[in-house]
């Protein structure tokens, strides 16, 4: 319910769990409708949170704009984390429109495309550089100007695969990237929780998405997935979005540093 409380319905009573209303949130990392961070953009806006959405530059904004609008986002600005001075500017504008922060949200990962569908051994020394500093070091980045617009504390958030601990077939040298991501997240989170500031992962199974079509034979992936995950059915991005709002909530103030999978068991079976 837009501007509402996550509810928890037991029988016809409801009870309430959460809400977001008030909080202010920042999410990087739209592509289209169908990304994982629209789906936790949307979540954020139903509880009532207050958006800040980035597209990456001019090309995307058409197609980024128009869905910022649609969740009613009060800032919308350009983010491409290879820019020097780009992370300054957002949050420069975000300070003089808002004065704080309470979640952000970091749904981007890159690497080229040779580097990507070779083997980790032959991964060149650039595409790991680019791979790294889009996917990882721009989340640390995040993290490091919004500790200072999170005075009252906040949440931290970003995306990961099971790829980071198991081999998976095509996944390659993104593997050992996410699983840098996932090291940052528990070295931050040790960092900030004296500050009241969690950092958490959001692992989900594979996902229909812009940036998962890049890796061969997803579709093939996708289906084992759904055949061996206990549940039988794969993640959706509005599953991924509701436990993004949870954790963005205070009731999640006692979480942090943890890989949280959303995947329907697959991580138990895998």
């Amino acid at each position: 319910m837009p501007g509402g409380y996550g509810l928890l319905h037991r029988g016809n009573v409801g009870f309430i769990v959460f809400s977001l209303a008030g909080k202010k949130a920042l999410v990087i990392g739209i592509a289209n409708e169908e990304s994982i961070a629209y789906g936790c953009a949307k979540a954020l806006r139903d509880q009532g949170a207050a958006l800040a959405i980035t597209y990456l530059n001019d090309k995307a904004e058409p197609h980024v704009r128009p869905l910022a609008e649609k969740l009613g986002a009060e800032i919308i600005l350009p983010l491409d984390v290879q820019v020097n001075g780009q992370f300054s500017k957002l949050f420069d504008s975000i300070r003089q429109g808002w004065g704080h922060l309470d979640i952000c949200l970091h749904s981007i990962a890159f690497c080229p495309k040779d580097d990507l569908h070779g083997r980790v051994v032959d991964t060149s020394r650039e595409g790991f550089s680019a791979a790294m500093d889009i996917s990882v070091h721009s989340f640390i980045r995040m993290v490091r100007h919004a500790e200072h617009m999170m005075p009252h504390g906040g949440s931290c958030m970003t995306v990961s695969f099971y790829g980071s601990e198991k081999v998976v077939e095509h996944y390659n040298i993104m593997g050992p990237v996410k699983a840098a991501l996932e090291s940052v997240t528990r070295y931050m989170a040790a960092e900030l929780g004296p500050k009241k500031i969690r950092v958490n992962t959001l692992s989900p199974g594979p996902l229909k998405t812009r940036a998962a079509s890049g890796i061969a034979d997803f579709d093939n992936l996708m289906a084992q997935t759904a055949a061996r995950a206990p549940t039988h059915q794969l993640a959706s991005i509005e599953d991924v979005g509701a436990y993004a709002a949870f954790l963005a909530s205070t009731e999640s103030a006692n979480i942090t540093g943890g890989v949280h999978y959303i995947d329907g068991g697959y991580h138990v079976v895998g």
